[in-house]
């Protein structure tokens, strides 16, 4: 079941890092992220985010890779790694400007370990 993953109450939770991940390690840093956690209409749990991202940088990621990862720190022990999350972004964009992207995974994501963590960051080729 979808929702039996998400073990938050819900409400809004600001993320203190998230990492946008390509196949690579190519990655590129989320401003201002956050997610959030509500109960649909079917009564079960869901997960939707959002961030803020270097246009350019995203534009490079998705030039390489068809597949992006998400990697968030919410402080303390909490860490995830969600795999391949559908990703929503604008259309049209100036290059050197910021834009939002959501974010909601099509998979449960995965609790990592501070050191697994840190030691994804330190693989990262950051754009």
């Amino acid at each position: 079941m979808m929702s039996d993953w998400i073990t938050f109450e819900n409400a809004t939770y600001l993320v203190e890092q998230a990492f946008l991940v390509a196949d690579d390690n190519t990655a590129a840093l989320l401003e201002k992220t956050s997610i959030e956690v509500y109960t649909g209409r079917d009564g079960k749990k869901h997960l939707k985010g959002s961030g803020l991202v270097q246009n350019m940088l995203l534009v490079e990621l998705l030039e390489e890779n068809d597949d992006l990862d998400l990697i968030l720190d919410l402080g303390e022990n909490f860490k995830y790694l969600m795999k391949t999350p559908r990703i929503i972004g604008g259309k049209v964009f100036s290059p050197n400007t910021k834009s939002f992207i959501q974010f909601d995974p099509i998979a449960p994501w995965s609790e990592i370990s501070e050191s697994e963590f840190t030691k994804l960051k330190n693989e990262f080729k950051l754009l």
